[in-house]
């Protein structure tokens, strides 16, 4: 569409517009037939898990979600928003985001530092009613297991009978997991290794740590049985 002269602005614009906005106050289901909701995602982080850089704050990482919202528009048509919060608590991350939902037909949370990052992905995912995905977890998860599926096809091994290590505990190798066992492998075929060593229910640092990081503890019950 195009504005030629000042009689499109009142239709683009006041007063034609006022006829959208009645429609939308009755039924908000519109906005996705009546505005661009549809095709507008929002990239929200903090700055505090950014790829190589670690915690660079939230006017640090606009560059990298800037980037971000590039590949949503070259690779797949969708127009995105970065936003950066000028917060790490996540529980205002939460609140924030929640408000943001009238705006935007999906959320894209990146490089959230964990453990929060999960409490954040699953409170929005139970609260909200657009789609939120964490690209850190869920898209490097979908990568690993398209992966590791092709490859058990090429070597003629089935997912129950192999054996699993992953170097690592962070958001992306957690999720991996999730994903990896939700789609049939075996927790106890699993060992993960961290900074201190292989995972397991005997490590006493890790069960001190479990309020903090119920996630991680939650990997040394489920995997390595045999420690």
């Amino acid at each position: 569409c195009a504005v030629r002269d000042f009689n499109d602005f009142a239709i683009w614009y006041t007063p034609g517009v006022a006829a959208v906005s009645k429609a939308l106050e009755a039924d908000k289901e519109r906005m996705y037939e009546l505005t661009n909701k549809w095709n507008t995602v929002a990239v929200v982080s903090d700055g505090t898990r950014v790829l190589g850089l670690g915690d660079i704050g939230p006017e640090g990482a606009m560059a990298v979600m800037e980037g971000k919202a590039l590949l949503f528009k070259y690779l797949g048509g969708v127009d995105a928003v970065p936003i950066c919060l000028d917060t790490k608590d996540p529980d205002e991350i939460i609140q924030a985001v929640k408000w943001l939902q009238p705006s935007f037909g999906g959320i894209n949370l990146e490089d959230i530092s964990n453990p929060k990052c999960f409490y954040i992905l699953d409170t929005l995912r139970k609260e909200m009613e657009i789609p939120v995905w964490h690209d850190d977890q869920q898209g490097t998860a979908a990568v690993n297991l398209a992966g590791l599926t092709n490859a058990l096809k090429v070597v003629g091994k089935k997912k129950e009978a192999i054996s699993l290590t992953l170097i690592g505990v962070g958001a992306a190798n957690i999720a991996t997991t999730r994903v990896l066992f939700a789609a049939g492998f075996r927790p106890e075929n699993a060992i993960f290794v961290d900074s201190k060593g292989i995972l397991h229910s005997g490590r006493a640092d890790l069960e001190q740590k479990q309020a903090a990081n119920p996630y991680k503890w939650d990997l040394c019950l489920k995997t390595n049985p045999e420690k």
